[in-house]
């Protein structure tokens, strides 16, 4: 009988490297998928937003049965008593954009508990205020939503843990010219773009700051989630 492992998904590969050191690695670049594989856990990786995210789930289940699915990544604060770093997991993931709500499973308690709303672009601190208002959101990013909805569609137990990479009064750089179709940051020309441009310079090195921190904290979380899910 094949493993049934728990399939996670996350946006990019460097979310999740530290917790993926290491393990098997399977690249498909007809379709930008990177899975990386053990025992216990498939994790694959897409790019950025709904659609991509759909397509890692895909592609995780791919490698056998799931006994859960897990949306893992960066997240934006929308209140001020998030910090850098921390971890959220959703009591609820929200769909912004058509208002669902999707509840997950029991799990491991590994951070702080809240609603992770789902947009379907980084959000600026005006729209953060708006979901905390709106929604009482704890924290906002672009997948986690589409994982739930197909999880629950094939009867999939989800969760949903995410790390605060941007805090609730950090105002996003405008990343969209540089994001490929595929979902992937293309870091050589947003760097160039970010070079000639000194007013860019400190948001950046916050955002940067920001994203290995979370990227840190959140293998460790997800490495005790694992843990206390056998």
């Amino acid at each position: 009988m094949s493993q049934r492992r728990i399939v996670v998904v996350a946006a990019l590969q460097r979310e999740v490297a530290r917790f993926v050191r290491g393990w098997k690695r399977c690249e498909n670049s007809a379709t930008g998928i990177d899975c990386y594989v053990s025992e216990q856990v498939v994790v694959a990786c897409a790019g950025m937003g709904a659609s991509r995210a759909v397509r890692a789930l895909d592609a995780g289940l791919q490698w056998g049965p799931a006994r859960a699915v897990l949306s893992v990544g960066w997240a934006g604060a929308c209140t001020g008593a998030l910090g850098l770093g921390e971890i959220v997991q959703a009591e609820v993931v929200i769909d912004a954009r058509t208002g669902e709500r999707f509840f997950p499973m029991d799990q491991p308690k590994v951070g702080v508990r809240g609603a992770v709303v789902t947009v379907s672009a980084p959000a600026s601190v005006g729209e953060k205020q708006r979901l905390l208002a709106s929604y009482g959101a704890a924290a906002v990013e672009m997948e986690a939503a589409a994982v739930a909805r197909v999880a629950c569609a094939r009867d999939l137990p989800f969760a949903a843990v995410k790390a605060i990479s941007d805090d609730a009064g950090f105002e996003m750089p405008d990343i969209s010219a540089f994001v490929t179709k595929e979902g992937q940051m293309q870091e050589l020309a947003f760097g160039l773009h970010v070079a000639v441009r000194p007013v860019l310079w400190r948001p950046v090195m916050r955002m940067a700051a920001g994203s290995k921190l979370a990227a840190e904290r959140l293998s460790e979380a997800l490495q005790m989630w694992v843990e206390q899910a056998r």
